[in-house]
């Protein structure tokens, strides 16, 4: 493996003062409820409106304030969102099944009740990240999903608004950050009941309260700064290779965007054209801010190593530009979401194909996916039994309890014993304790 260009090296990022001031907010959010949310808005958002839910009227006008063609676009997003979140729900299927003459086990997925759905709104009106959330967790069965975004030059952005009714949000709330995330959990705004599940991207410190908050409710993923990998040989054309690179660098300054190849001429060519895509895009700013900090090119070996590399870094996005494409559908392990050949870009993804754009990053892609509709239900199992089964299973149970030392558990199987046997089997069960003890 070889680097043609290597992002400045991160060490770990000392988060103390982050920790440290969002368990400061979430605990005064606890104690004084809408009156700190409302200081916290006033202080980073400069936003303090008498009500911080929209209101029916605003959710309902903004549909006229959107173009058609905008209009247009999202219900066609949606509808694509939600066609693949009803067809993996699908396959999420409930089990009943008598595993031993008498025994029977099953499970059932069963909804969580109500959803706080998150939508960043720092440098742009982040759309589609409210269907992303809403739309899954409707189909999943959710009772009530509210969203909750930050109002940027005085208002939601009416599309986000459109969106968020269209989707099935219950109501939208003007409040970002920390103080959002305190708020859907522990219900500190008015008409707004604590949430059992806070899900949908943010910054470090809507991150961070997820984090601490991981317990008094549910969460989907900790997502930090989006990540875009592109795996590719000689075949690939390099001004897409550096167009779709500069595609989702504009998203964050602390981006990553990495080629993997094993063609050293297209990374050469890539490094030498990103310049142009930079300066041909509007948030040039920010993608070059990105490319700085963490561009890469990666010459390597072979597929082999292609494939090593790649799941080692485990990126939020990766695109195979190879000549066989598909696969890498079989060889790739680690990664959010695969794009396969030149016709899949990530900003398909993000937007419009189907599936969820909310996906790990950080390396998380080891032991994690991303959002999908699974994420907003539990899986809960059950078991009944005949009598003649319990009397098998309380065998068993007495002898492994007992040599655990563990005599209470033993003696819920014994009482079985002797109740179903009219007796019989606790003169039994007591000779065979007497003997297990006496063996030490």
């Amino acid at each position: 493996m070889e680097f043609l260009r290597q992002a400045p090296r991160r060490d770990a990022e000392d988060i103390t003062e982050v920790t440290q001031r969002v368990a400061g907010m979430i605990n005064d959010i606890r104690e004084r409820g809408e009156a700190a949310v409302r200081e916290y808005s006033r202080q980073l958002d400069n936003w303090d409106p008498d009500d911080f839910r929209v209101s029916d009227d605003v959710v309902a006008a903004a549909e006229g304030r959107i173009s058609a063609e905008l209009k247009e676009a999202i219900d066609f997003a949606q509808d694509q969102v939600r066609t693949f979140a009803q067809l993996q729900r699908d396959t999420l299927l409930d089990l009943e099944v008598e595993t031993r003459p008498g025994v029977t086990l099953g499970h059932r997925h069963v909804p969580v009740q109500s959803v706080g759905a998150y939508v960043p709104g720092g440098r742009y009106a982040l759309i589609a990240s409210s269907y992303m959330s809403v739309i899954p967790a409707r189909v999943a069965g959710v009772e009530k999903v509210v969203v909750a975004t930050p109002a940027r030059d005085g208002e939601v952005h009416p599309g986000l608004l459109y969106s968020a009714q269209r989707a099935g949000a219950d109501a939208v709330y003007a409040v970002g950050g920390a103080q959002a995330i305190a708020a859907l959990a522990t219900g500190a705004l008015p008409g707004l009941d604590p949430v059992d599940m806070v899900v949908g991207p943010g910054n470090r410190y809507v991150v961070e309260a997820k984090r601490q908050l991981f317990g008094q409710v549910g969460i989907d993923l900790l997502a930090g700064p989006t990540e875009i990998g592109i795996v590719a040989d000689d075949s690939a054309d390099p001004y897409i290779v550096a167009c779709d690179l500069v595609g989702q660098a504009e998203h964050d300054p602390y981006s990553r965007a990495v080629l993997i190849t094993t063609s050293r001429s297209l990374g050469e060519a890539v490094i030498a054209q990103m310049d142009e895509h930079l300066a041909a895009v509007s948030t040039e700013d920010v993608a070059r801010q990105c490319w700085e900090n963490g561009g890469e090119v990666i010459l390597v070996r072979d597929e082999d190593e292609l494939v090593a590399v790649s799941d080692d870094y485990a990126l939020e996005h990766i695109e195979v530009l190879l000549r066989e494409p598909r696969r890498m559908i079989d060889r790739l392990r680690h990664y959010g979401s695969l794009f396969v050949g030149e016709e899949a870009t990530v900003a398909y993804g993000d937007k419009v194909s189907g599936p969820n754009h909310i996906l790990p990053t950080l390396r998380a892609a080891r032991f994690t996916g991303g959002l999908w509709v699974g994420k907003f239900l539990k899986t809960v199992t059950f078991q009944h039994m005949t009598r003649e089964a319990s009397l098998e299973m309380a065998r068993y149970c007495d002898i492994e309890a007992t040599a655990e030392g563990m005599v209470a558990h033993a003696r819920t199987a014994t009482v079985r014993i002797d109740r179903y046997t009219d007796g019989a089997g606790a003169a039994r069960a007591a000779v065979q304790h007497a003997q297990r003890n006496a063996d030490g």
